[in-house]
């Protein structure tokens, strides 16, 4: 199969690539921690960038390549930010909502066998943190068992 891109196409399958990445990664900074399902078709999208006029985009550090600094800061990372704040809040009003069903309820099974009556109910308290959230952020969470708060 053979594909042709633009420069400006190309930059944005570079910054595609490394938006999975960083999503297949998580948080981890080490290789180590890199996904090996992925690495040989990434290392091949990297491998064009000079061919393709993106060359600023993809580092080469002798054993890899990797994005760049310019890549790492460029438009993926609004994007990548708006997705990890939309995932921890989205996240964090769910299972508050889960934990607070299941101690009115009592011990449930796992939470695909909810019933519809309890599925709306979770709904309701999940929006309720979402308000709550969206007005205060975390000023108002405590953790009263654990951490340091």
């Amino acid at each position: 199969m053979k594909v042709s891109f633009t420069t400006k196409e190309y930059a944005r399958l570079l910054e595609l690539a490394f938006i999975g990445q960083s999503v297949v990664d998580g948080r981890m900074e080490t290789d180590e921690k890199r996904s090996a399902r992925y690495d040989e078709l990434l290392q091949k999208i990297f491998s064009l960038a000079a061919a393709h006029g993106c060359a600023e985009l993809v580092e080469d550090d002798g054993e890899m390549l990797n994005p760049s600094r310019a890549l790492e800061a460029g438009p993926a990372a609004a994007i990548l930010d708006k997705y990890v704040d939309e995932a921890f809040w989205s996240e964090l009003a769910e299972r508050l909502a889960l934990r607070d069903l299941r101690a009115t309820q009592g011990v449930r099974p796992a939470q695909g066998e909810l019933t519809e009556a309890e599925i709306r109910q979770l709904d309701e308290l999940s929006e309720g943190y979402w308000k709550e959230f969206e007005k205060h952020g975390v000023d108002h969470v405590q953790v009263l068992r654990g951490g340091h708060g």
